[in-house]
């Protein structure tokens, strides 16, 4: 190691334990803040604070639409691997739908805005030390598309022992006994690094201000231009810096951040900051009727005038993890959401829950797969087929959670046009043109194998024991 490398060796070690230190003594802070909130305090947002979305739409578009598109800028938050679904690389490389990736919906949703309104909307992706090499090389086939793509580092930080609360990383290095120490802080360190990386600066001088954040794995995140429209039409001195997209809660969605008021502000109020004796009060879909999908609109030059004034107060998430060798560690996280405090004239909009449609896990998958939504132009709307508006409740089992084997089950996707519930559990397979309606539920026992022969018609059906197509 040459003397140069050598010093900026010990730059960044002696900036790394700094910033460590920063976080626990905020860690520290945001417990003894936990403890001393008012829980009395805390109350459901008040009307005027969450606007209908009808409310907005009503407005209608001016003819100008271009100008409004022309200010703005997507970003997915791109941190995250496929590893729960037992895929390898980043998640946003995985094949959702008709072989397209999330990357490639994404791309092709912002390449449709900019050829029907001749605008020039980029896609900044926020990549993690985890997926930042492997998306790069993947960029190379969007070159000749109509989309102009950015993308920046979120930082890296050590997890810590949670019994010595020191950082577990003996180096700068990231292989070998280091491999595992590491993390990316969480999407809310998208200010700090949005800020940091030159790209805020760059993005404000060719006019643009403001940003649509969502998730890289919410295909219903698509830019609405009604609430495009309804931020960057207020007067300047009630221009609206935050917006956060909000949807009605189901039992499926009592773990979702909520908008809570506290001390005449909004702030969104996670799961993990919430003790124990009033989980089943944050989870009551009658006291806390919306959550957040992750869908945020933030201005720009907002951004820039907080983090210039180090006024972006996020409260610190200690979310616990136990590495591969038993190792118990804690990681200091922070959501991108909990800024909407800090912002002026911050507002909620419940949206339509179609824009909301994650994909976590194959269950998601299956939707997105099925008849169920039709695919244009990048983008996935609910076939008008389906006579009702909710998607059906998908619960496959474990036999079906890596993308791998989860395809070997099905032969084609089902049918799924006229499916409330579906439960698949245990060695189940899935033969062509089966179609699912009402509540079906198939349970293969330990041992037995059920294979659904092709062209069966299940509705409201209960199939469980052994049942084997056999080849002829």
């Amino acid at each position: 190691m040459t003397q140069f490398q050598e010093v900026m060796r010990q730059q960044l070690e002696s900036s790394m334990h700094t910033e460590l230190e920063k976080l626990l003594d905020t860690a520290s802070g945001a417990e003894k803040e936990c403890k001393d909130t008012q829980l009395d305090k805390l109350s459901p947002p008040s009307a005027p604070q969450i606007q209908p979305y009808d409310k907005i739409a009503a407005r209608g578009l001016p003819d100008n639409v271009a100008d409004s598109l022309n200010k703005l800028v997507v970003v997915k938050l791109n941190g995250g691997l496929g590893t729960s679904m037992g895929c390898k690389g980043p998640k946003s490389l995985i094949s959702v739908r008709n072989e397209n990736t999330f990357l490639d919906l994404t791309v092709q949703q912002i390449e449709h805005l900019n050829k029907t309104y001749n605008t020039d909307v980029p896609l900044v992706l926020m990549n993690s030390f985890n997926t930042d090499e492997d998306t790069k090389k993947i960029l190379q086939k969007y070159t000749h598309h109509r989309v102009k793509i950015h993308t920046f580092n979120q930082s890296r930080y050590p997890r810590i022992n949670k019994e010595s609360l020191l950082p577990v990383a003996t180096n700068m290095g990231m292989t070998g006994q280091n491999a595992d120490v590491w993390y990316p802080p969480g999407h809310g360190d998208i200010y700090a690094s949005f800020y940091n990386s030159g790209l805020l600066d760059q993005l404000i001088a060719q006019g643009k201000e403001y940003i649509f954040v969502s998730n890289i794995d919410n295909l219903g995140a698509t830019v609405d231009l009604h609430i495009l429209h309804h931020l960057v039409s207020q007067p300047n001195g009630k221009r609206c810096e935050f917006i956060m997209e909000v949807t009605d809660k189901t039992r499926a969605d009592v773990k979702g951040g909520t908008l809570i008021q506290y001390e005449g502000k909004l702030r969104l109020l996670e799961i993990a900051q919430v003790p124990k004796a009033h989980v089943d009060e944050f989870k009551s879909v009658t006291k806390f009727k919306i959550f957040n999908t992750n869908n945020l609109w933030i201005s720009l030059a907002a951004i820039k005038r907080l983090q210039e004034q180090s006024a972006m107060d996020l409260e610190i998430i200690v979310n616990p993890k136990t590495l591969d060798g038993g190792q118990n560690v804690i990681q200091l996280e922070t959501a991108v959401g909990a800024a909407i405090k800090c912002f002026d004239n911050a507002l909620g909009i419940n949206v339509p829950r179609s824009r909301f449609l994650p994909v976590k896990t194959t269950s998601d998958l299956l939707l997105v797969m099925s008849n169920l939504y039709s695919l244009e132009a990048g983008s996935l709307t609910m076939s008008h087929k389906r006579e009702f508006p909710t998607t059906p409740h998908v619960k496959l089992g474990s036999s079906f959670t890596k993308v791998q084997e989860y395809l070997t089950r099905f032969e084609s996707i089902p049918d799924m046009l006229e499916l409330d519930h579906l439960t698949v559990s245990g060695d189940v397979t899935f033969g062509k043109h089966v179609s699912l309606k009402g509540t079906v539920i198939i349970i293969a026992n330990h041992g037995d194998r059920i294979d659904i022969p092709a062209g069966s018609m299940l509705e409201n059906k209960i199939v469980s024991g052994n049942l084997r197509i056999l080849d002829h």
